[in-house]
């Protein structure tokens, strides 16, 4: 059983990786034995990064790209290749949100979001597709949201974004599965991270909700995204293929669930 999750010798890329959900993505494959590399736009985050991973017992790999720049992802995953090795595993989490109304968003604002947050999943997935074809073997995790499937106020260019990254994963899916390359996505919901603290304490509105609209009656942590990532990593997905994976206690199974309500 330990040896379907054993991904001791494989080189694992996870964009943005330096904090949060991609931290946490990185830090569960690298004790699973992946060789970790992270990038980052920022030299300092990843400097930091390197040595939270370190404390974890893992040797990560940092370089700086920008993920939307065919030119620099080219540069930064040569790198990697060179100086760790070929990518076996590709994470795509680096993200952006930006919370404005519709009739408020710029243009430029809701055309940098899905750069971000869908063409850079296309681009450094297509520069390490070709990799993984010639090994006839790779994974890639898109990370998704539940607003691949739905909208929400406030946020139209991360709900537009994350769903064609939906269907990107089913279409790289559609060519890249007959090499055995495994395409999929993660879709988390409402997670316990920095970015969501000033928003889980103090009887904010939005915690009352999610509380009372996730039949599991939580906030989900970092490390439950990173639990679906290994899977997905594993040879246990073998033939698991352009499937989003919601790891979301239960929120989209039932998004009418009041706590308490339901339970009589």
């Amino acid at each position: 059983m330990n040896e379907l999750f054993d991904l001791s010798g494989k080189v694992a890329l996870i964009t943005g990786g330096t904090h949060g959900i991609g931290m946490a993505v990185g830090k569960i494959l690298g004790q699973a034995g992946a060789k970790i590399c992270v990038n980052d736009l920022d030299q300092s985050r990843l400097d930091e990064a390197r040595k939270q991973y370190a404390e974890a017992g893992i040797d990560a790999f940092t370089i700086v790209f920008d993920v939307t720049s065919e030119e620099d992802v080219d540069r930064g995953i040569s790198a990697i290749e060179r100086e760790v090795g070929t990518i076996d595993i590709l994470v795509n989490n680096a993200g952006i949100i930006k919370r404005v109304k519709i009739l408020d968003m710029p243009v430029e604002d809701f055309r940098k979001v899905i750069d971000v947050d869908l063409v850079a999943p296309l681009i450094v997935g297509k520069r390490v597709a070709p990799g993984m074809i010639e090994k006839r073997a790779g994974k890639i995790i898109n990370m998704c949201s539940m607003m691949s499937i739905y909208g929400r106020n406030t946020v139209s260019a991360y709900a537009s974004a994350k769903g064609g990254l939906k269907l990107l994963t089913a279409s790289m899916c559609c060519e890249w599965a007959k090499y055995n390359i495994q395409v999929n996505g993660i879709g988390p919901g409402y997670i316990a991270t920095a970015q969501t603290a000033p928003i889980r304490e103090g009887n904010h509105p939005f915690n009352d909700l999610v509380m009372m609209r996730t039949p599991a009656s939580r906030w989900g942590e970092p490390e439950d995204v990173g639990n679906a990532a290994l899977f997905l990593a594993s040879q246990a997905s073998n033939f698991v293929n352009g499937h989003v994976l919601f790891v979301d206690g239960g929120i989209l199974a039932n998004f009418g669930y009041v706590k308490g309500e339901n339970d009589l």
